[in-house]
């Protein structure tokens, strides 16, 4: 389950686009990031996708993904041109394929073959009717397979996709939009164009003017089981409220909220599909990354990741194309390994539920800094817009990497300190045992101890 967001420049308050979300997936499957340049390829090369091949392009453009670790494709990504893109999840009354493209993989198809927002667009819905989609996107369920919606960005414009098998509708953003597991639009600026006619072949409408697109192709149970209407309320009224106003720590923070808005009233173990999302007995799927792109137009785009799950209790760390992943940052794999961010902040999440409500604040306290880190890319990319020659920009792009760099050094030192601090004090307040005892079976899975 996940929560997408865009905010375009028109509601922001300074004119950059905001792209943001939170993906939530099983709490023992780790994300990590991975970058690729741009690349020249031979006319008979082919793709490897999840579960199928296709035939690749001549090139592909640089891009920073967020992948699950056993996934070709990602949750969520970026390009050199500033395009981004996250998808979710929606469940549909057509019939689902074994075999076929990921929502993921054609994510990343998109970005690797995309320069504009629109562009993308076209690729997804271009590929989508080619090949389909299909095949599950749980490592855990080879049953568990979805249709996909979009929200594809770029510093200009964004754009929704919704489909349903080879079925789609887009609409063009006008300002704010936030997409959940379910179908959102009732009307639309583009559609395959069988839509109608196959809902009334199928007796999901009478008529064309009986058509609606959720109503006729989205499957309820799914619906009312994720929350999604839920959720995509909550992120579109705060959006609303503070239209016009809207920055980076905003999203940051919305893409944290829990339903409690206070820290001391939120309990993982009852805490359900929230917007910040813990496994529990109410929610099977947690946060795993989240990510939130700023793409002022004519500048370098920053991409803040928390590169972890657990946003409330995490820090956003700076990304840049052109500069790519420092190499301190190792890519988490299905177990336990102390060199990897993700599972160290994944051994301090694991130790923060234990006493979340005494515990998250400390943490939260601890990553204060975030502010001081934003400041500080701000200052960096407003010199790099400002400079003209290549040896100056090639300076500030390594100011840029090491800005990436301080903070996942400064996120890796307070990770040490917190869950030395955490394992040698007993909690302060008592969670409930068979919640603890789902998430030891879940750490004893990877080999997670908390010695």
């Amino acid at each position: 389950m996940c929560d997408t967001i865009v905010v375009l420049g028109n509601s922001t308050e300074d004119g950059a686009t905001i792209f943001a979300k939170n993906s939530d997936r099983y709490p023992n499957e780790s994300q990590g990031l991975l970058y690729f340049p741009r690349k020249k390829h031979d006319s008979s090369e082919i793709v490897k996708c999840n579960y199928i091949k296709i035939p690749q392009v001549k090139e592909t453009y640089e891009v920073l993904l967020s992948v699950p670790y056993w996934i070709w494709g990602a949750e969520m990504g970026c390009n050199e041109f500033g395009v981004a893109i996250g998808n979710e999840a929606v469940f549909s009354k057509m019939e689902y394929k074994e075999r076929g493209l990921l929502g993921m993989d054609l994510l990343r198809l998109a970005l690797e073959r995309s320069k504009t927002s629109e562009d993308a667009l076209e690729t997804i819905i271009f590929l989508l009717e080619k090949y389909g989609q299909g095949g599950s996107a749980n490592i855990n369920d080879p049953n568990y397979i979805y249709h996909n919606s979009f929200i594809i960005a770029d510093p200009n414009e964004a754009w929704v996709l919704e489909t349903a098998d080879k079925l789609w509708v887009a609409k063009k953003v006008s300002d704010i939009m936030s997409i959940s597991n379910g179908y959102t639009l009732e009307d639309w600026d583009r559609s395959a164009p069988n839509i109608v006619q196959f809902a009334i072949e199928k007796n999901l409408c009478k008529s064309e003017d009986d058509f609606n697109w959720v109503d006729c192709y989205s499957d309820p149970v799914p619906r009312t089981a994720t929350n999604c209407v839920a959720r995509q309320k909550q992120t579109m009224d705060y959006l609303s409220e503070n239209k016009g106003n809207i920055n980076i720590s905003m999203i940051m923070n919305l893409l944290r909220t829990h339903n409690s808005k206070d820290v001391k009233d939120f309990n993982p173990a009852k805490g359900g599909m929230t917007i910040c999302m813990h496994y529990s007995s109410r929610a099977l799927s947690q946060t795993t990354n989240s990510m939130v792109s700023y793409l002022p137009k004519g500048k370098k785009h920053t991409h803040w990741l928390t590169t972890t799950s657990a946003p409330c209790i995490s820090l956003f760390k700076p990304f840049y194309l052109g500069v790519g992943i420092p190499q301190i940052y190792h890519f988490p794999n299905e177990k336990y390994d102390s060199k990897s961010l993700w599972w160290k902040h994944e051994k301090l999440h694991r130790l923060a539920i234990m006493d979340y409500k005494n515990r998250a604040p400390v943490i939260q306290e601890a990553y204060s800094i975030e502010k001081k880190f934003i400041d500080k890319s701000k200052i960096i990319v407003d010199r790099s817009h400002e400079s003209k020659k290549s040896q100056k920009s090639n300076k500030l792009n390594l100011e840029l990497e090491n800005l990436s760099i301080e903070c996942l050094k400064k996120q890796n030192k307070i990770l040490k300190k917190l869950i030395r601090q955490f394992i040698d004090k007993a909690p302060k307040s008592r969670t409930s045992r068979i919640y603890l005892k789902k998430w030891k079976k879940l750490s004893d899975a990877v080999d997670l101890s908390f010695d």
